[in-house]
């Protein structure tokens, strides 16, 4: 999915983080903690876990697990095998 059609499909908020996860997939991460996506992004921690549980359901793209619960909500993100 290309930048025009992830704008189109997800709000501001939604696109700027399926962003900042591709990036961190380029560059070999794959857990992501809702606080420092939030820090990164200057959104709240609540906004971006409200955000990654509704891209979790609808991103096709990425393929987005709630991972864990310690002191923030960590996230599995990978690319799904199919978007490449």
């Amino acid at each position: 999915m290309g930048s025009k059609e992830i704008k189109e499909c997800y709000n501001e908020t939604q696109v700027k983080i399926v962003q900042y996860l591709k990036t961190g997939i380029t560059k070999g991460r794959h857990y992501f903690k809702s606080k420092y996506i939030a820090h990164d992004l200057g959104l709240s921690s609540k906004e971006v876990g409200t955000n990654m549980a509704i891209l979790a359901d609808v991103c096709r793209d990425l393929k987005i697990i709630r991972w864990s619960y310690s002191n923030s909500t960590t996230w599995m993100v990978t690319q799904n095998s199919f978007s490449i």
